[in-house]
């Protein structure tokens, strides 16, 4: 243990073997383990057993947004390598970015990088103005083409490797649509048109939210966002159709299921700044922790997070967290597999 990290967050640490981080995902999308968490009760079952779990009349509420390919290989002049990470998706006719550069210390401004890929395709960007924490201030001519011919998918740095084609389509879920994520939903992940075909067909309802998962979501939680009670922003939007398949299933005493801490803090973030959920677009800082008063779902259905993350204390402020970090123990012991390819969990009152 070391002592520069704040107490309250190392309340949230568990033992993890590392052979049980997945950094490929299951063979077929719905082929994880799911553990069901009712209060203390911790069943053991599979993703495709959802239809079978949930009930007549509940809403599951995914996050549609689409990840794009945001990491650029290029190297400088004198044969250097720099990684680009592109913060926002590609917009037609725009040519200024800013970028996460890696490495960053010796970059020069208006240096010009060749981004490439790996079938011989280059491109130019031109370094424009260095920004804080790494960031820099790029010029992109046709970003969308760079994007589309030699970007790869931003898979977590946890995974030890390069993006390849079977992540262009398995770090992406079924339901994808709007894009401007650099992180997948990744609890969206589980669910194929076969599994949600069958929650239809037994009056399980599916709606759509889309948050922008952004790069904030790599970063390991700060003893500063413990004090002032935020998190870093994301876009989201709350469609009204949405909000009428809630307050159906709410009239009618069905649960509304946030599939992804995404779902959840866009949900909660709308209901804590209205009497009532409500069409609406918007940015969230939501920092959702102890005490914090749901207003919106009664389930969740999340994948297993890091260690002292903002995910993990969001999952133990809905499931109580002593019956969250027991239900990690056993998951651990029972040798589910972790992270954004791993298996899932899910939370029910």
């Amino acid at each position: 243990m070391t002592t520069d990290i704040d107490p309250r967050i190392i309340d949230f640490d568990y033992d993890l073997p590392p052979e049980q981080i997945a950094n490929r995902p299951h063979v077929n999308r719905d082929g994880g383990k799911l553990l069901v968490l009712q209060e203390a009760n911790i069943t053991d079952r599979k993703i495709v057993d959802l239809p079978s779990i949930l009930r007549k009349g509940d809403l599951l509420v995914v996050n549609n947004t689409k990840v794009f390919k945001a990491r650029l290989q290029s190297r400088r002049k004198t044969g250097g390598k720099v990684e680009l990470f592109l913060l926002s998706p590609p917009i037609e006719g725009q040519h200024e970015y800013l970028a996460l550069a890696k490495p960053s210390r010796r970059l020069k401004e208006a240096e010009v990088l060749e981004v490439y890929g790996e079938t011989g395709e280059t491109y130019q960007v031109q370094l424009l103005q260095k920004q804080p924490e790494g960031q820099w201030l790029i010029a992109l001519p046709n970003a969308e083409e760079v994007v589309q011919k030699v970007g790869q998918m931003p898979i977590p740095p946890y995974f030890h490797r390069q993006a390849d084609k079977q992540d262009e389509e398995r770090y992406q879920t079924v339901f994808a649509g709007p894009t401007g994520a650099v992180a997948a939903p990744t609890a969206g992940l589980h669910l194929t048109t076969e599994v949600i075909a069958q929650l239809n067909q037994m009056g399980v309802s599916i709606a759509t939210i889309t948050l922008h998962v952004g790069i904030g979501t790599f970063k390991p939680l700060t003893a500063n966002h413990l004090n002032e009670g935020v998190l870093h922003p994301e876009h989201f939007f709350l469609p009204e159709e949405t909000v009428a398949a809630i307050r159906q299933t709410k009239k009618n005493n069905g649960r509304v299921i946030a599939v992804g801490t995404t779902t959840t803090r866009c949900l909660e973030t709308v209901a804590l700044k209205n009497e009532k959920i409500c069409q609406q677009t918007g940015i969230t800082r939501l920092f959702i922790r102890n005490n914090f008063q749901f207003r919106v779902i009664d389930g969740l259905l999340t994948n297993f997070h890091l260690p002292r993350s903002s995910l993990l204390m969001l999952v133990c402020a809905f499931g109580g967290k002593d019956h969250v970090l027991s239900a990690y123990h056993h998951a651990v012991k029972h040798k589910y597999r972790f992270f954004s390819y791993g298996d899932a969990m899910l939370l029910i009152k």
